[in-house]
């Protein structure tokens, strides 16, 4: 029977006082101090990007060379590896040029004193005169009558033709 209130004894024998219960990591164990102090930076691999080839270019110059059977074709390509050319894509381990940044940039401060005095409202009610006075003027142009062709004619006379004096040879007998 257990004694009250413990538990129950295993029948196993435990180690002494000495032993390390865990895996012992006998790298660095230096403690808060050493991982405090002492950070472990990895450096980034430079990643190599290879890029594709460029048959366009090759293609080109293998018809210069004088190919014209898909085996000098083959050939040619083993020879001239012509690759693309990388557009400058900043990759992971590129150095980033000087004053570049990344992300999206922050908001604007909200301008408080703009808004203590109401001025939002006040710029609204300008372009909302301002628009009204566009529509006035464009219903003006609209409600005026349209001119035919005979009111221009009458407000713009054609010019009278003056009379020559010149008369073919033909009729100079009659």
């Amino acid at each position: 029977q257990p004694e009250l209130g413990k538990p129950r004894r295993t029948c196993y024998s435990l180690p002494g006082l000495d032993f390390t219960y865990g895996m012992y990591l006998p790298k660095k164990d230096g403690g808060v101090a050493e991982a405090i102090g002492h950070w472990d930076a990895v450096e980034a691999k430079p990643h190599i990007r290879v890029m594709p080839r460029d048959f366009v270019t090759m293609g080109r110059m293998a018809v210069a060379e004088g190919c014209t059977t898909a085996r000098e074709f083959a050939l040619f390509y083993k020879f001239k590896d012509l690759r693309c050319k990388d557009e400058g894509i900043l990759r992971y381990g590129c150095k980033i040029p000087p004053g570049m940044t990344f992300g999206r940039p922050a908001r604007p401060s909200t301008p408080f004193f703009d808004i203590m005095q109401h001025r939002y409202k006040e710029l609204w009610m300008e372009s909302q005169r301002a628009r009204t006075v566009v529509q006035h003027v464009v219903k003006k142009k609209i409600s005026d009558v349209r001119g035919n062709r005979t009111t221009f004619l009458r407000t713009h006379p054609p010019p009278v033709k003056e009379e020559s004096f010149w008369h073919p040879q033909r009729f100079e007998k009659v």
